[in-house]
């Protein structure tokens, strides 16, 4: 017994330490504060009437259905199986063009290999 009694007589004066240890920081936070005129004081909730939350809530819905409803109309577009985007297809003029970029090329690079 004579131990617990003085462990609990050390862990209570470790409290007292510490809480004195806790003031002094306090305080010091306070001078800082006031010093730099940021000291944050509670300020009391705002107390809304029952007809402004309806108000508020009925203008959040009208928001929400509006997000929903431009949202529904982008989803509008074909969706696709798998998760690849869309393949888009290309005009005969510019597969035609890419051809004879293509042949042009190919022709350049033979002719090197001749001349080497």
């Amino acid at each position: 017994m004579g131990n617990l009694t003085n462990a609990l007589q050390g862990l209570r004066a470790e409290r007292k330490q510490a809480q004195l240890q806790v003031e002094k920081l306090d305080q010091a936070i306070s001078v800082i504060e006031s010093l730099n005129g940021t000291r944050q004081t509670h300020q009391p909730t705002r107390i809304i009437s029952k007809a402004s939350r309806l108000k508020m809530a009925r203008a959040q819905r009208a928001r929400w259905a509006k997000a929903r409803t431009g949202s529904q109309q982008v989803l509008a577009t074909p969706k696709t199986t798998d998760s690849a985007p869309v393949k888009r297809t290309m005009s005969a003029a510019a597969r035609k063009k890419i051809a004879a970029f293509q042949r042009a090329r190919w022709a350049k690079v033979k002719q090197q290999k001749k001349a080497a």
